[in-house]
């Protein structure tokens, strides 16, 4: 069965640097678009960054443009969220999400598989 490993979150003052990473097996993940969602406590998981198989890339939060880059290693089906310039807002609990998909995707009800999630706190 298809499983998503995140991990890499922790607690990081305002201003530093996290990379979170998920791992992925059970599926063809370099025919897989990725996404990384979070949910803050009391609000709505949202799309901070989603990647094709074939590398396009999207950012929907203004919030985390410029500070936040998604990679991935399709030879280690692995991608990876680069979190820089952290802010106390950006405190949540962070899931990697996939679909077997070439069109990048940008609502939680469009993938199929999630992680468990890996919490992130920024400290002010």
């Amino acid at each position: 069965q298809v499983q998503l490993v995140e991990s890499g979150g922790g607690l990081v003052q305002a201003g530093g640097s996290l990379r979170l990473s998920c791992a992925a097996s059970g599926l063809t993940f370099s025919r897989s678009t990725m996404g990384w969602f979070r949910q803050a406590q009391g609000k709505e998981r949202e799309l901070v960054a989603a990647t094709s198989w074939y590398g396009t890339s999207t950012y929907p939060v203004a919030s985390v443009k410029g500070r936040f880059t998604i990679s991935r290693d399709n030879a280690k089906n692995t991608v990876y969220l680069q979190m820089n310039s952290l802010k106390p807002e950006d405190t949540a609990v962070y899931y990697c999400a996939a679909k077997a998909t070439s069109t990048v995707l940008t609502t939680k009800r469009d993938y199929d598989y999630w992680g468990q999630g890996t919490q992130v706190t920024v400290s002010s």
